[in-house]
């Protein structure tokens, strides 16, 4: 039965768009940090270049969270881990604002990232009904 639970978190369309999200800013982040890694005229770095690996770091932990919010028995265990999953969601989507203020040309693709976190936002509704 356990294994068959964990087949099912894992096929589950929140876990995929999880997987999509983290693959995209992935790709974005590398791409942003190839202009953000120089330093400024006056050998200052770049404030923004830490929020492409925030991105990163912040999509990275959603299917695991998303994973241990399904594998749990007691609701307030649950929960615990769809607030998790909400908090990163909104810091996600913030860093992700915060970098089109940068300026490389690897913003153009954040619009990209923020829509998909608005389609993994509505999934994320309908997951927390399911729970």
């Amino acid at each position: 039965m356990a294994l068959n639970s964990s087949y099912s978190s894992t096929q589950s369309p929140i876990y995929q768009k999880a997987q999509e999200i983290f693959s995209l800013s992935r790709n974005i982040s590398e791409y942003v940090l190839q202009d953000l890694s120089n330093l400024n005229q006056d050998g200052s770095e770049d404030l923004h270049v830490y929020f492409s690996g925030d991105i990163v770091q912040q999509s990275v932990s959603l299917a695991p969270e998303i994973l241990k919010a399904e594998q749990k028995l007691f609701s307030e265990d649950k929960y615990k881990h769809v607030a998790s999953v909400t908090r990163l969601t909104n810091l996600l989507y913030k860093n992700c604002e915060r970098l089109e203020r940068a300026n490389t040309n690897g913003k153009d693709f954040l619009p990209i990232l923020r829509k998909e976190l608005k389609k993994f936002r509505k999934l994320q509704r309908n997951w927390m009904l399911t729970l």
